[in-house]
Formats: C-alpha cells, sequence, structure tokens
C-alpha cells in the first residue's frame, strides 16, 4: 500500500496559553475528518509532535481511524526548535524504515510546522540542518503566528510558508485555518492517487484564510 506520513509538530511554550484551548480543537476536527474517511486515512499515517523547552511525541505515527482521539497540547515553558526538530528527525529516522519492513510504498514525509514565537536556542539551525541532510528529507510546511518571525518562518520551510495576517485575524481563526489547510492537503494529496491510480503527490493550499504567504527566495 502507498502511505504518505504527515508529521504535526506544533509550538506549545507558555506563550500558547490563551491559543492552546482552540488549536486542540482544531487537531479534533482534523482527526474527524480524516479518520471518518477510510480511503483517506488508510493512505496516510499522522503523528504529533509537542515542543516547549522540551519536545516530546504525543502521538506517534498512526492510521487515524485507528485511535478515538489525538492527545491534548498543553502549555508552558520556552521555545526550543532545536529539539523539535531533533526529536523529528528520531521520529522520521525510525518510521520510515518501519512502514517499509511492513511491505509499504512510502512517500517523502510532510512535516506542518506551527509556532507563535522567537526560538529561545540559539543553536536550533544544527539540528535542523541534519534533519533536511537526512535519507528521506521531508517537506516543511511551516505557519507562523502571533509574535513569530517572518524570516525564521521562512528559515524552517522548504515547501510553503504563511505568517497570520496583522489586520485584525485572531489566532483562534488562524489556528482552525492552520488545522483545515492540513486536512486539505492530506485529502488532496491522497484523492489524487485515488483517482488516477498513479502514485501520490504533496498538494498543499497556495493561500490559506487569514494567513499571508512568506516567500521562500527573498534574501
Amino acid at each position: 500500500m502507498q502511505i504518505l506520513p504527515f508529521y504535526v509538530v506544533c509550538d506549545e511554550s507558555g506563550s500558547m496559553a490563551a491559543d492552546i484551548g482552540d488549536l486542540n480543537d482544531a487537531l479534533t476536527e482534523l482527526h474527524h475528518e480524516i479518520s471518518t474517511n477510510p480511503t483517506i486515512s488508510d493512505k496516510t499515517r499522522f503523528a504529533l509532535i509537542g515542543f516547549s523547552t522540551e519536545a516530546k511525541e504525543l502521538q506517534q505515527l498512526v492510521d487515524l481511524g485507528d485511535i478515538d482521539e489525538l492527545p491534548a497540547l498543553e502549555s508552558s515553558g520556552l521555545t526550543s526548535f532545536g529539539n523539535a526538530f531533533q526529536t523529528l528527525h528520531r521520529a522520521v529516522e525510525r518510521d520510515v524504515p518501519a512502514l517499509k519492513a511492513q511491505g509499504h510504498d512510502v512517500y517523502r514525509p510532510v512535516v506542518f510546522f506551527l509556532s507563535d514565537g522567537i526560538p529561545t536556542d540559539h543553536g536550533w539551525d544544527g539540528p535542523y540542518q541534519q534533519l533536511l541532510a537526512s535519507k528521506f528529507r521531508p517537506h516543511v510546511i511551516a505557519f507562523g503566528i502571533g509574535s513569530a518571525d517572518r524570516a525564521v518562518i521562512a528559515q524552517v520551510a522548504t515547501f510553503k510558508a504563511f505568517m497570520q495576517r496583522e489586520d485584525g485575524v485572531s489566532a483562534a481563526v488562524a489556528l482552525k485555518e492552520f488545522a483545515a489547510s492540513l486536512t486539505r492537503s492530506i485529502v488532496r494529496s491522497v484523492s489524487g492517487a485515488t483517482a488516477d491510480g498513479l502514485g501520490m503527490s504533496l498538494q498543499v493550499d497556495d493561500h490559506v484564510p487569514g494567513f499571508t504567504s512568506v516567500s521562500l527566495d527573498k534574501l
């Protein structure tokens, strides 16, 4: 079977305290949309990593149809990007060979990264570059909300990047649209293969309501 792995890496530092409930609600809706569509859930796997001072795998890679709910994110601590990328790297290096060993055709992993602030660890780029240099080289789609730095969000992204609009769009709306965009990406990426019988290809929104696109080429 063809499998497309999705990793969602979410900031749950102290600055997310006011918004973490909205993010959890948005991820609950995502779980419902995917888990109730066996055609989609069978061909995708989903993992959730939360990061603050430390990072942890809240949900290891799974068919969303096999679990009743996703674990909740909890806000506390600082914003360590380095720990997030180290944890993600270990997970990808473990998961892709395991899926292959089960006889699946595994496509390049996709990472949706969300942060509301500036990294508090100055050496985060080292673990990030190790992730990008790894055998499985995941696509990274980065979203910034709140006080996130546009240049940092662009630096994290390898595929597309988005920043919360500054014209009165609330964090609650932005987080709901983040999860909705992720849901659409999962469905569209798999539906193309279902329709034409060919391999899957990553399909990500060019425009996300509540966000502006960030150029990855501007220096």
